[in-house]
């Protein structure tokens, strides 16, 4: 059985025992977290919602949070002597998928 959950401005395809790196979430490590945002749930037959599938929620185990691996961002502009360098690591929540609903 897999569901397809929308969290952070994105969809993710889920299943149980997956593990999902997803946007930082205010939660911490070793707690339990649920998606009430189930956009479809699918096995045999698939139920997709109008947006959202009713009564349908995913639980998730959350793993840890941290951050991503740094990347370097740079402008320049040619002849004006206008140079930036900036480094972006984008926070995340890790998190496994313990039982979907629906």
């Amino acid at each position: 059985m897999y569901a397809v959950i929308e969290t952070g401005g994105k969809q993710y395809k889920v299943e149980q025992g997956d593990v999902i790196y997803i946007e930082k979430l205010a939660v911490e490590a070793d707690e339990t977290v649920t998606f009430d945002k189930v956009i479809a749930i699918g096995a045999d037959d698939i139920k997709v919602g109008t947006p959202y599938v009713d009564g349908a929620k995913v639980e998730a185990k959350v793993l840890k949070n941290g951050k991503a691996k740094k990347i370097v961002v740079m402008t320049y502009k040619p002849k004006k002597n206008e140079k930036r360098k900036l480094g972006h690591r984008q926070p995340y929540t890790k998190v496994e998928i313990t039982k979907i609903v629906g």
